[in-house]
């Protein structure tokens, strides 16, 4: 199975780990750490010799009860780090729900547009599938960071996870996106209680008869503080065990923040004889 992008046909038939870049001053776990252009560059080539597959950048944070940032503002945190970040030989994600941004950051040659939001946003549709090769992470959430923690009434999450991911991919495939571009991710912590995303890991090979990879991001998720009573900064291992268990699970791309310990994580696991979970 290939994810198709800008300018990358990404190999998944062994798990890709996905680097967390945020260019932001609040984030839930690192906001603040790579805010500025130095910063984040340095971090993304650090993230690369300690083996990353994908560069995820973002200027906004998604943290439960985040304020919506001006567009403006969040194209002035990113355009000097995408600038840079798509010379350095790796794929190269942008973070963003707007189709304003969305569109700039293709003009600049980024490979994957990762919206939160699944592309329901206002032109986010058509601005990705007037683009012929972007990859597409399309993401479950309800509501919006401001709100989504006070909208967890699921009958059954997972069900209702994979029907809404079944719907924004059926709407992309009939604007004409070829599946080969598109990943889906399940949105864990994002409108979820605790026992919701371990359900979504515990059941996630149901989601994989949506027939596409699945994207997912445990780390340092405050799921993981809850099952193990650790604050953020002390939750690595709980991040890996989880990561492994996605992949165990049929994930095929693991977005996290600590890049060296799941690449280690991830080799030792595949030395080992894993296997991946074949989609249907």
């Amino acid at each position: 199975m290939f994810w198709h992008t800008t300018r990358f046909c990404i190999d998944l038939s062994l798990p890709k780990v996905m680097g967390i870049v945020n260019v932001t001053p609040d984030s839930f776990s690192d906001g603040g750490q790579h805010a500025d252009v130095a910063g984040a560059l340095a971090h993304c080539e650090r993230l690369i010799k300690e083996g990353v597959d994908i560069l995820d950048i973002g200027g906004e944070s998604t943290r439960p009860g985040a304020d919506i940032l001006h567009p403006d503002e969040e194209w002035r945190r990113l355009q000097p780090v995408l600038t840079q970040a798509i010379t350095l030989g790796v794929p190269v994600s942008v973070d963003t729900c707007k189709a304003g941004l969305m569109q700039r950051a293709l003009d600049l040659g980024v490979d994957i547009i990762n919206d939160v939001h699944a592309l329901t946003g206002p032109g986010c549709e058509q601005v990705v599938a007037a683009h012929t090769a972007c990859g597409i992470c399309l993401m479950h959430m309800r509501g919006d960071p401001a709100t989504m923690q006070s909208q967890t009434d699921y009958d059954d999450v997972v069900l209702e996870v994979a029907d809404h991911l079944q719907a924004r991919l059926a709407r992309m495939q009939a604007l004409g996106v070829a599946d080969e571009r598109i990943t889906l991710d399940p949105g864990i912590g994002f409108g979820k209680t605790p026992q919701q995303n371990l359900d979504l890991l515990r059941r996630q090979g149901e989601l994989l008869a949506l027939g596409r990879p699945l994207l997912v991001g445990w780390s340092r998720k405050s799921t993981l503080g809850a099952v193990t009573g650790r604050p953020v900064g002390e939750r690595l291992p709980a991040s890996l065990a989880a990561a492994l268990a996605s992949v165990v699970n049929g994930a095929r791309v693991v977005r996290v923040h600590d890049v060296a310990a799941t690449v280690d994580a991830l080799t030792v696991w595949q030395a080992a004889g894993g296997a991946l979970t074949s989609t249907r």
